[in-house]
């Protein structure tokens, strides 16, 4: 290769690189929050995760810092306002600062709406919305005046009504709205506040659903590229979102999705 492409190239990917950023991972114990930590640390970030399974949190540490990364456990309740001041300001101070949020912590549940009652709704909203906002809050605190980014973990049923779904829905509906609405009143604090949209995912949360064939192929015929999402699929939309790369992206909400909402 020519020494002027050579470093054409290295420009290139210099704006994806996450070297000396900072980053906590809410969700972080296993599924798409152990990936998306995985994938940052891969781009050079040093990690923080949160949640509420310790030993869970102290393997993906462990297979970072294995890997030759850096990552710390931080203990979190999303659902509690206090405990996500806390533990974003917790992992700030652990990593000399905070660059990136990610707000990946969720739970989902079908059930009938007519069957929903108030803990199901307080547990759903709380954990997915509810946190979110509160660690973004504590993270715009934390960029302490510097530029940050900000990620959502939004979901197909942020645009489409799912039928049993109907928390979960909202939650993620609200989520899409707070990443707009925080990404309008931050700008000026040069703080970007974007979501991704993962599509179909065999993760432990959704394992449920994938033991029915019926349903699988059901799904499958839903995608055009005819496969399910793995989280790998993820780990390249997030970071760029994170990164230098994305400077000029704000208020989005891109769909991992394989190409199912462009279907519909």
């Amino acid at each position: 290769m020519a020494r002027g492409a050579a470093s054409v190239k290295r420009r290139g990917a210099a704006r994806f690189d996450l070297s000396g950023r900072r980053a906590f991972v809410t969700g972080g114990g296993r599924g798409i929050g152990r990936a998306l930590a995985l994938g940052l640390v891969e781009f050079g970030a040093a990690v923080a995760l949160g949640g509420r399974d310790r030993e869970a949190l102290e393997h993906v540490v462990q297979d970072i810092v294995t890997a030759g990364g850096a990552a710390i456990p931080v203990s979190l309740d999303v659902r509690q306002a206090a405990d996500c001041a806390r533990a974003v300001a917790d992992a700030a101070d652990a990593l000399g600062g905070l660059d990136i949020l990610i707000n990946n912590a969720g739970i989902e549940e079908v059930r009938p709406s007519l069957l929903v009652d108030e803990a199901l709704w307080d547990l759903i909203v709380d954990t997915n919305l509810k946190g979110a906002f509160f660690c973004s809050q504590a993270a715009a605190k934390a960029f302490a005046g510097q530029p940050g980014a900000i990620l959502n973990l939004c979901s197909l049923t942020s645009h489409v009504g799912i039928p049993t779904a109907v928390p979960y829905g909202s939650s993620k509906s609200g989520l899409l709205g707070m990443t707009r609405a925080l990404a309008t009143e931050w700008a000026p604090l040069g703080i970007r506040v974007n979501a991704i949209a993962p599509g179909y995912f065999r993760t432990a949360m959704t394992e449920p659903f994938y033991t029915s064939q019926a349903w699988c192929s059901a799904m499958l015929a839903r995608i055009p590229q005819a496969r399910f999402g793995t989280t790998d699929d993820l780990v390249g939309s997030a970071c760029f979102l994170c990164s230098d790369a994305a400077a000029y992206v704000t208020g989005h909400c891109l769909a991992v999705d394989g190409g199912t909402l462009a279907s519909i």
